[in-house]
Formats: C-alpha cells, structure tokens, sequence
C-alpha cells in the first residue's frame, strides 16, 4: 500500500475529516477524472487554456479541487482536451429509494 493510501485510511478514521471526505468526494472525483483525461491527451495546463481561450491559472484553478467547477467551465475544459461532458445520476446507496 502506498503512503498516500495510508495516510488516507488513518484520516478517514476521524468522523469530522470522513464527512468533509464524503461531501468532497465528487469534488475530487471530478476534478481528478480531468486531469487524467488531460495527462492522457499528453497536454499541458498551458496546452489547455490556449484551446479554452484562458489563462493557464484558469485551468490550474479547475484542477485545484478547491471549489466545484461550473458545467460550462468543465465542458469548455473538457472540448478542449477532445472530450465531450457525459453526467449520471447513479444510486448512492443506503439511502431510501437507493437500488
């Protein structure tokens, strides 16, 4: 297991920290599924925000996880690097009416 792995299990071991976790987690979903997708597409953030017509802060700011990015920001992001926004609402689970 990796460091950053245990570190992450010993956190989430604390209440507060795992439900700042679960609120954030489609944060950190998101923004972690862009920047795959970039690194994939062998693009920088520089090569980002010039098809995007930004800064590359702009783009450093979507991949922060520090706020949740608008959907015009994500699919203007997203034709950037040649992909196309796709969203689901899938069930969470352990709540009522969740299958």
């Amino acid at each position: 297991m990796t460091s950053l792995a245990k570190l992450r299990r010993n956190l989430l071991t604390d209440p507060e920290v795992k439900a700042a976790y679960d609120r954030l987690g489609p944060i950190f979903a998101v923004v972690g599924e862009m920047i795959e997708a970039r690194q994939a597409a062998g693009l920088t953030q520089t090569d980002v925000a010039a098809r995007m017509g930004a800064s590359q802060s702009v783009v450093a700011r979507l991949e922060n996880a520090r706020h949740m990015p608008t959907f015009e920001m994500i699919a203007r992001y997203a034709a950037a690097i040649g992909r196309r926004l796709d969203i689901h609402l899938v069930p969470s689970g352990g709540e009522p009416g969740a299958s």
